[in-house]
């Protein structure tokens, strides 16, 4: 499989770029060996080779959720900008 001009063009439109004819033929050489590069995967024995989504075994580490007491509002309003009727007043963001 290899990448033409005529499809460096097509997604260069759909993208709504202007590329010049030397730009073109830059990105078409480079989609080229991206894709030479790729191939090289093909080489590869995965046989019996399990599917991963991430090479390293992870897993979230996550607390037990527990009801505690929360700050009360005067302190979490000493760290506000502007405050109206025990809330922190921001800037309105709908017209």
């Amino acid at each position: 499989m290899s990448i033409t001009d005529k499809d460096v063009q097509h997604v260069a439109k759909l993208a709504r770029l202007n590329l010049t004819p030397e730009e073109e033929q830059m990105f078409t050489g480079q989609l080229n060996a991206i894709l030479q590069y790729a191939e090289k995967l093909n080489e590869l024995d995965t046989e019996g080779v399990e599917p991963t989504t991430h090479v390293l075994h992870l897993s979230n580490v996550m607390r037990e959720d527990e009801v505690r007491a929360s700050l009360p509002i005067e302190k979490v309003l000493l760290n506000a900008p502007d405050e109206e009727d025990d809330q922190i007043k921001v800037p309105a963001v709908l017209e």
